[in-house]
C-alpha cells in the first residue's frame, strides 16, 4: 500500500479555546505515518501549556515570529515528510479516516487534494465552502478563485517552496500556484477532507487580503485576464447571494 509520510504543520499563537481541537484531529489519525509540527508563537494564554500535553507525540517550536508567513516557514523548514499539509489552529482535518482516504485516492501524486467545510467558533457546522473544488485542478484553477482551501491541499515536500513573506495575507495562494505549476500528477480525493474556520486574519483585514489576492492573480494570469476574471468573480458572488437569499426566504 502506498504510505508516505505526512508532515502535518500547525501554527498558532494565543488560541486556547482552538487549538486542542486541531490537534486531535490530527493526533487520532488511523493513518500512522504522520509527523506532526507545531510552531507556536509563544502564547501566553495557556495555549502552550495545552500543546506540552501531547509532548511526546509532537515537534514543537515556541518562539516569537514575524507574522504567520514566517512561522509556516519555520514549520516547513522541520518537515521530513514525503507530504505536507498546513492545518492552522481552530480548524481540523475532516474526520479520523481522512488522511488514509486521501492517499488511498491513488499512488504518487504531486498534489491530493478536496472539498472543505466550514464551521463556526462553537465547531458547527456552516456547509461546504461557496467555491467548491474543481473536478480537475491546475496552477490556472484559482483565476476565478481560491476554489481549494489552504487546509484541504496536501503538497509534495519537493515541491513545497517557502512562503513568499511579500504577502501578509495571501501567501498561501502564490505558494499551491507555485507547487502545482511543478506538478505532474494532481488528485482529488472524494468528499470533504477538512474543516475551516471562519473568520481569520484574511477576513479581519478583507480589503488588503483581496489586494494582495489581486496583485499574485495578475503576476500569474497577467493584468487584463485578472479585471475580466474579477468581473466574473463579482457576478458570481452577486447571483450565489442573491439565489441564497431567496431560498432563505
Amino acid at each position: 500500500m502506498f504510505q508516505p509520510k505526512l508532515s502535518v504543520i500547525t501554527v498558532v499563537y494565543n488560541d486556547l479555546k482552538g487549538i486542542e481541537g486541531t490537534m486531535l484531529s490530527v493526533l487520532n489519525q488511523t493513518y500512522a505515518n504522520i509527523e506532526y509540527i507545531i510552531v507556536d508563537g509563544s502564547s501566553t494564554d495557556g495555549t502552550l501549556e495545552v500543546i506540552k500535553k501531547y509532548r511526546d507525540r509532537i515537534k514543537l517550536i515556541s518562539e516569537k515570529d514575524e507574522g504567520i508567513y514566517d512561522a509556516m516557514n519555520k514549520g516547513l523548514a522541520m518537515a521530513a515528510g514525503n507530504y505536507v499539509l498546513f492545518m492552522n489552529s481552530g480548524d481540523e482535518i475532516y474526520s479520523s479516516d481522512t488522511v488514509a482516504k486521501v492517499f488511498a485516492a491513488a499512488d504518487d501524486a504531486d498534489i491530493y487534494y478536496g472539498e472543505t467545510e466550514m464551521i463556526n467558533d462553537d465547531g458547527q457546522s456552516l456547509g461546504q465552502r461557496r467555491h467548491k473544488a474543481p473536478t480537475t485542478f491546475t496552477w490556472k484553477s484559482f483565476k476565478y478563485g481560491m476554489n481549494v482551501s489552504h487546509q484541504a491541499i496536501y503538497i509534495k515536500r519537493s515541491l513545497a517552496e517557502p512562503y513568499n513573506r511579500q504577502y501578509h495575507l495571501s501567501a498561501d495562494i502564490d505558494w499551491i500556484i507555485r507547487a502545482a505549476q511543478k506538478a505532474n500528477k494532481i488528485v482529488k480525493a472524494q468528499g470533504y477532507v477538512a474543516k475551516y474556520l471562519v473568520g481569520g486574519m484574511s477576513k479581519q483585514r478583507h480589503r488588503q487580503s483581496l489586494l494582495e489576492r489581486f496583485d499574485i492573480m495578475k503576476r500569474y494570469y497577467g493584468l487584463v485576464p485578472t479585471l475580466f476574471n474579477h468581473l466574473v468573480i463579482t457576478f458570481n458572488l452577486g447571483w450565489y447571494w442573491l439565489r441564497n437569499r431567496r431560498t432563505n426566504d
